[in-house]
């Protein structure tokens, strides 16, 4: 796959889990207690907590450790009982400005910037909301100048990440010295129903909490290993708008998720790929492990080794689906790996997908670390 000529990258990246871990056996295991009365409930929740290529996630809410007798997000809950949005986005609020601000002291310290040389925050969640909001408390906490540009993306769900990778290209691109720092935040957890119907307990199975954070700005010479940004493409694909749908309720978001997803994907994505590539197959894919069944698909498409989708695997088996903050943890495993193989670099492509359906992809280019330069007398570099 040709090159990017994009002088545009991704120069350090951050990633932050919450304290308190979910076993996929164990708590499969407390959802089917809570189901007892429900046989063909419990059994369903028994073979989708089995199947969809989680072991473990990571959750803010101690309670979702809890026996299913005492836990107030699981179907034994009475309305009385259950959390409500305001509970939920209360604890939101709790929880998200430290595990973003985790992430983001990562990314600024890779990319070996000073805070006050940021111009640009994206903040993005689909999880939470509330004002003034995580971009007025990032820039006091970090130390980011108060006339900093804050870009605040909200509500797009899992494709948001990649969406503020491409804009934040485009302005390194349009602005002088512009650095943009990006951080996702998602506490999907949150919003675990008290419901035994399928939506509910599919969307219990595979989503978990965390924060990513990147800085895209002006290569130059990096003792770091960078992903260089190339052309971007989004994309509203056609027959999607039902298929994935996120809307407020009293006890949290209401998520569906259709099973014709990874089929529509399959469908249309493969038109869209070579919109953006050409007749090239890329050799890299960071693909947002939205279900085992998009990486599979995408995988038996294209003819994909179990080397190229292991990144978004092992993120999905790892810490599960984590809306828009999944992407970075993906590239991230995907630099670890590249640097630990010894790759003199690689070209690919990343990919994300959300409501609507909506598509978002981008170029890229694996750039391992530039060898330090030696100082000549005459103050020159070798």
């Amino acid at each position: 796959m040709e090159r990017t000529n994009s002088g545009i990258a991704i120069l350090g990246i951050g990633t932050a889990l919450p304290a308190y871990r979910l076993d996929q056996g164990d708590t499969g295991r407390r959802l089917v207690d809570a189901l007892a009365d429900r046989p063909d409930e419990a059994r369903w929740a028994r073979r989708i907590f089995k199947q969809c290529g989680v072991e473990r996630r990571y959750t803010c809410e101690p309670n979702l450790l809890a026996e299913a007798a005492d836990c107030r997000y699981f179907p034994l809950a009475s309305g009385e009982s259950a959390p409500t949005t305001a509970e939920r986005m209360a604890k939101y609020k709790q929880e998200a400005v430290p595990l973003g601000l985790r992430a983001a002291r990562q990314a600024l310290a890779e990319a070996g910037g000073d805070a006050g040389a940021v111009t640009h925050l994206m903040t993005v969640s689909c999880t939470g909301q509330f004002l003034p909001g995580m971009d007025a408390a990032l820039v006091r906490e970090l130390g980011l100048a108060p006339d900093v540009t804050r870009i605040p993306l909200t509500f797009i769900g899992c494709a948001a990440g990649l969406k503020a990778i491409c804009l934040a290209k485009q302005l390194a691109s349009g602005f002088r010295d512009a650095l943009v720092l990006i951080v996702c935040v998602e506490l999907c957890t949150l919003h675990i129903q008290p419901a035994g119907d399928r939506d509910s307990l599919f969307g219990a199975s595979f989503f978990g909490d965390g924060a990513s954070a990147c800085v895209v700005g002006a290569a130059g010479d990096r003792q770091r290993p960078v992903f260089r940004l190339g052309d971007a493409r989004s994309v509203l694909l056609e027959g999607g708008a039902g298929e994935m749908v996120w809307e407020v309720g009293n006890y949290g978001f209401d998520l569906y998720l259709s099973p014709a997803i990874p089929r529509l994907i399959g469908e249309s994505i493969p038109a869209e790929i070579e919109r953006l590539c050409g007749g090239e197959k890329p050799e890299l894919w960071a693909i947002h492990p939205g279900g085992k069944g998009i990486i599979e698909t995408l995988q038996s498409h294209y003819g994909l080794t179990d080397g190229q989708v292991a990144p978004s695997l092992g993120v999905l088996r790892e810490i599960g689906n984590v809306s828009s903050a999944t992407i970075l943890f993906v590239l991230s495993a995907m630099r670890e790996k590249l640097a630990a193989d010894g790759s003199a670099g690689a070209s690919g492509i990343a990919l994300a997908f959300g409501p609507g359906l909506t598509a978002e992809m981008i170029k890229l280019d694996y750039v391992p670390s530039a060898p330090k330069r030696e100082r000549l007398a005459d103050g020159a570099y070798a």
